[in-house]
């Protein structure tokens, strides 16, 4: 994995959000807001930690069942990691996991197969969650179920029926795309490894975690609301935010960027929430989750790259000459 590459990526959509919000505070005048937010930015970031190891406490549970225990404080900085390139094309953020648990012993595939059972699960918690504001934000609700339906079949049917990957790995490999070919038959394989956790206890114990995860990023949310003075039945301010991510990952932008925040402002609009509190509100939590999530992750890659690097000279100038 080229984390170059990822990194200079991740700097052009930065540069783009940036831009964005200078065009956003033009138009509307936030920034002149961002004292309001600052206050309350401190709590929002623990209750994004708080997110995090609700997450990673399923994450470990996984791999363990799997025969893959996780110990030290690289196991938690490797699933931190994942969250470096999430707004990068292509979900390289997510994968770049594969990199730091082979590093430990966790082959690609169960890396693959976890990765791919929290994220269904979690879009299963998260329409939950949203499912709190069912009627009153207008018809957004079936376009959300029918792309978590879709999604979660399409998951379980690869799982059960992988002939359609495995016959594109040959496919590509016959037409001398080795690299491409193998990532496929990784992701078929890690596909195929979620079935083990496909037991009613082990499903309902990871989306009671879920539930948690995402519910404590909802009440972040909700409370930021409370904080701006923005006055909404509490089932509504929960249900804001994870219908938000919902159409976010439908878009498929890298880390839902600018769908997310647009249906944040839409729907507080909805609710009769002015232009520019409802975009610092969108603001606000995207900086408290998704720009927060990038700064740990990045920080998590360094480390790793650094003890990594330092472990691999100290081998070499032991070995004999």
């Amino acid at each position: 994995m080229r984390i170059n590459h990822a990194l200079i990526s991740l700097g052009i959509v930065t540069a783009v959000y940036l831009g964005l919000l200078v065009w956003l505070d033009g138009e509307r005048g936030v920034f002149a807001l961002l004292p309001t937010l600052a206050s309350a930015m401190p709590v929002l970031l623990v209750l994004t930690v708080a997110s995090w190891l609700l997450r990673y406490a399923r994450w470990w549970w996984l791999l363990r069942m799997a025969g893959h225990p996780l110990k030290g404080w690289r196991s938690l900085a490797a699933y931190l990691a994942g969250f470096a390139f999430t707004a990068t094309p292509g979900k390289v953020g997510e994968l770049v996991r594969i990199r730091y648990y082979g590093r430990q012993g966790v082959p690609a595939e169960a890396v693959v197969a976890a990765f791919v059972f929290e994220r269904m699960l979690d879009l299963v918690a998260v329409l939950l969650l949203a499912f709190l504001g069912w009627g009153a934000f207008g018809g957004i609700y079936t376009t959300l179920l029918m792309f978590v339906t879709v999604i979660v079949a399409a998951v379980l049917a690869c799982a059960f029926y992988p002939m359609l990957l495995q016959a594109t790995g040959d496919r590509l490999a016959a037409w001398s795309m080795p690299r491409l070919a193998a990532i496929v038959r990784t992701v078929c394989a890690g596909v195929m490894g979620l079935r083990q956790w496909l037991t009613f206890g082990r499903v309902l114990v990871s989306l009671l975690f879920g539930l948690a995860a995402w519910g404590v990023t909802a009440g972040a949310f909700a409370w930021l609301l409370s904080e701006l003075s923005i006055d909404l039945p509490w089932q509504q301010a929960l249900a804001i935010y994870p219908a938000a991510m919902l159409a976010g990952a439908a878009s498929m932008l890298p880390g839902g960027l600018g769908s997310t925040e647009a249906v944040i402002i839409a729907l507080l609009g909805d609710q009769g929430v002015a232009l520019a509190l409802a975009s610092l509100a969108a603001v606000g939590i995207r900086l408290a989750t998704l720009w927060f999530a990038i700064v740990v992750g990045l920080i998590a890659v360094i480390r790793l790259e650094s003890h990594d690097r330092a472990h691999a000279e100290r081998r070499d100038s032991s070995s004999p000459a």
